[in-house]
């Protein structure tokens, strides 16, 4: 039996969601990081999730990304119950969560970075000699970097030589190569110049008419209401509200964000 699958409301979506999080519990010895959390993705659809620091954002997702393990509650992807151990189970799953680090290696290329741990190899002299298929790398790079419209000029660049907007696209392009089904982002627009932040938000909103639901973290607000249908507020632990962004605003976002107001608060 699958509790809670059929209890709440679906928020106009269409069809089952795709991340189905209840009442999820995390501790840090005393501390409760995140208190009894509810919370729905839908395919094709960009939920905020936003709070003051401390709030549990990245907690939530890092224990939806396999990174910690949740101390009371469920977690169903794709309608099956899921509790990764490790995040390469999280990734395998469909999983991919991009970090303000972005985790790409400086010295390698555009494609050596897409393919990186998962490099594809060619064999010479009946098999005897194995070499990178640098060929192939590049042309697959290609083909997803094209499908998400994209644009590096020159594949063979260093990431480092790339400017931070040019980096965040790479970083998606990865997840995607390796057909992510959900897509987590943690500030994404962080350090990045106004115009870097608008193709970034263009790159959001062409996953969603791809088809790729994306959980955006942010402390930038106008980001989030630029792409977000849903915006979930945490605060201290609590998910405190949850809006459609349509219905609501940054300075109501706000008085949530900080515990002026509280919706849905259930103490432990």
């Amino acid at each position: 039996m699958e509790p809670a699958m059929a209890e709440s409301e679906n928020n106009g979506q269409q069809g089952e969601p795709i991340l189905r999080i209840r009442q999820l519990v995390k501790r840090f010895g005393g501390l409760v990081a995140v208190n009894k959390v509810d919370m729905d993705v839908y395919p094709g659809e960009v939920v905020g999730l936003v709070g003051d620091n401390a709030a549990g954002k990245s907690t939530l997702i890092k224990c939806v990304s396999g990174v910690y393990q949740p101390d009371g509650g469920e977690i169903y992807f794709e309608g099956r119950r899921v509790r990764f151990t490790r995040p390469m189970e999280a990734r395998d799953a469909g999983i991919e969560t991009i970090y303000q680090d972005l985790a790409l290696a400086g010295n390698l290329s555009v494609s050596a970075n897409i393919f990186l741990g998962r490099e594809v190899k060619k064999r010479y002299l009946g098999g005897l000699i194995r070499t990178l298929d640098e060929d192939y790398m590049h042309a697959e790079s290609q083909k997803v970097m094209d499908k998400f419209n994209i644009r590096i000029p020159d594949f063979s660049q260093e990431i480092e030589t790339l400017s931070g907007g040019q980096r965040q696209a790479v970083a998606i392009a990865r997840a995607l190569y390796w057909r992510a089904k959900l897509m987590i982002m943690d500030e994404p627009t962080n350090n990045l110049g106004v115009v870097e932040q608008r193709q970034v938000l263009e790159l959001i909103q062409e996953l969603r008419q791809q088809g790729v639901p994306v959980i955006l973290i942010s402390h930038t607000l106008p980001d989030v209401f630029a792409v977000a249908d849903r915006i979930v507020v945490l605060h201290r632990g609590f998910k405190v509200t949850e809006k459609k962004a349509s219905e609501t605003d940054s300075q109501e976002i706000v008085q949530y964000m900080v515990g002026a107001l509280d919706d849905n608060r259930v103490l432990a």
